[in-house]
């Protein structure tokens, strides 16, 4: 299936509030509103607004600050359209005046014939782009759905995955009940923000904070443990692979290699866990959380270990343990 065509008229649509909102709206151009935004950059246009179109990005939003609405105010006094008619014969996305600032008459007027979307924003050139940046680099960010349960433990996004019935969404329902949160259950969307950091949430946010319990069916974790219990979103930090036990395996029970798992491009640390009667997978989960949390922080606690142990054996302790005469039970 192809992908949903991203547009203005989409853009100005967007639920914002605080620090992302872009305070759009339209002056002029309404049936330019249906073009496509294909290229997530934006220009300053007044090269082009001089006459020099060479290497003009014309398929980037073209943004006016005050210097390029000085220059229509000089460019309409003077009665001179010929470089806004040559500016308007290229298929540009659409055109955003900063700080409110207002187009002039023949800029509007030729816009219109033109089916040009012009909108207006009270925002700084400076602040409306930073803002657009993160809002692209989200909208158009690369993305995928996991099969599994994601749960946030002390901060720390974890990503639950193993085969279907072997306690997932049980391991998580534990977790909920101790205190952490919930961000997803059995389907999760990912996706790559800046290049570096893979942000997961449900793929369906309507039902994304429910869960299925075999034997007990579909349950509301917000209803049953309060908002307190859910989030939308968190960004994936480790995942943690649950799996059977099978005693043929050998399983790494030190923790001096780090194994990781690429994520759209991102290396995220993974750790398998063997999953069997009389395991307490919650109380585990809570440790590879703090432990990784101990990592970020420098501490390490396996390499620490690892060091003692080489210490101990060049003070020669080990050997006077190894061959000394009593015996031990």
């Amino acid at each position: 299936m192809a992908e949903k065509k991203f547009t203005i008229l989409d853009l100005i649509n967007l639920e914002l509030s605080g620090y992302d909102a872009l305070n759009l709206k339209c002056v002029a151009g309404r049936r330019g509103l249906s073009r496509e935004l294909s290229n997530t950059s934006i220009n300053r246009p007044g090269l082009g607004l001089c006459g020099f179109f060479d290497f003009f990005p014309r398929h980037r939003i073209q943004l006016f600050g005050s210097g390029e609405v000085a220059y229509l105010n000089k460019l309409y006094a003077e009665r001179r359209t010929d470089t806004i008619r040559q500016f308007f014969t290229y298929d540009i996305p659409c055109c955003v005046f900063s700080l409110s600032q207002e187009p002039t008459l023949d800029f509007l007027e030729i816009a219109e014939e033109v089916s040009c979307a012009i909108l207006i924003t009270d925002l700084e050139p400076s602040e409306f782009m930073a803002r657009l940046a993160r809002i692209f680099s989200n909208i158009f960010a690369p993305r995928k759905t996991l099969h599994g349960v994601f749960v946030e433990v002390y901060g720390v996004g974890i990503m639950l995955g193993g085969h279907s019935g072997v306690g997932k969404s049980e391991t998580a329902l534990e977790l909920v009940e101790r205190g952490h949160r919930l961000v997803a259950d059995d389907i999760v969307e990912i996706r790559c923000v800046n290049g570096n950091m893979v942000l997961g949430r449900g793929a369906n946010t309507l039902i994304s904070h429910h869960m299925e319990i075999r034997g007990l069916g579909i349950i509301n974790v917000a209803q049953l443990y309060g908002v307190g219990a859910i989030r939308e979103q968190k960004e994936v930090q480790l995942v943690i692979n649950l799996e059977e036990w099978n005693s043929e395996k050998i399983y790494d029970r030190i923790g001096t290699a780090q194994e990781t798992v690429n994520l759209l491009g991102v290396e995220i640390p993974t750790i398998n866990i063997p999953v069997r009667p009389g395991r307490n997978l919650p109380i585990i989960i809570e440790a590879a959380a703090m432990n990784m949390r101990l990592k970020k922080m420098g501490y390490n606690s396996a390499r620490d270990f690892n060091q003692n142990v080489l210490r101990w054996m060049e003070m020669g302790d080990a050997q006077a343990a190894y061959y000394g005469t009593e015996d031990y039970y």
